[in-house]
């Protein structure tokens, strides 16, 4: 479970973010809106829907002869220093070489989210909102349940909003993505345990 405080724009900033030593449970530390945002470290689940999502994009990109395309996991995102937002999203793809530990929004094609159970419909809405904000091109929301993902939403910005590009769910077969910087064929089923 995690938790999410609405308030007014809280007093850490992107450089308090930083200053943070890293957390040796697991769990990741996130600034949403200026607020600390907990969350505890990824079930095996998580972590193997991830890992296969970005062993997908990695064929996708080579398919594709995109040598300027990064996709890669659990790396801090600097949203938004006026909104006081960094995320470490579950996985993004970028076009510049992952190099360091925080990249900005300029360089983020995709932020993909999976969500557990426990996650509360007001963190999943904040961290799209940020990332609709920032101007991320894509979100990919992957919904889990206690077995791994049943579905993954695709979505596009269009006219500084997301808009739903396609939907993919687990038992319906192999669904093509285009809302990516490189469209490929997903079958949600193939990312569960």
């Amino acid at each position: 479970m995690t938790a999410l405080v609405q308030h007014e724009l809280g007093p850490f900033t992107i450089a308090d973010w930083h200053a943070l030593p890293a957390r040796e449970d697991g769990s990741r530390l996130e600034l949403i809106e200026g607020y600390w945002l907990v969350t505890p470290p990824p079930t095996g689940q998580h972590q193997w829907a991830e890992k296969r999502i970005i062993s997908l994009f990695d064929q996708a990109i080579a398919s594709a002869g995109r040598t300027d395309l990064y996709a890669v996991g659990g790396i801090g995102v600097e949203i938004s220093t006026s909104y006081r937002s960094a995320l470490i999203p579950d996985f993004v793809v970028l076009d510049t070489p992952p190099v360091g530990t925080s990249f900005q929004p300029g360089n983020v094609l995709l932020i993909g989210e999976i969500w557990s159970p426990g996650n509360t419909s007001s963190e999943q809405q904040e961290k799209f909102q940020a990332c609709e904000r920032a101007g991320i091109p894509y979100f990919w929301s992957v919904a889990q349940d206690h077995g791994g993902p049943v579905e993954l939403a695709a979505y596009r910005l269009e006219n500084d909003r997301y808009a739903c590009d396609a939907t993919a769910k687990a038992g319906h077969g192999s669904a093509r993505i285009t809302a990516s910087p490189v469209p490929f064929e997903l079958d949600v089923a193939s990312l569960r345990l």
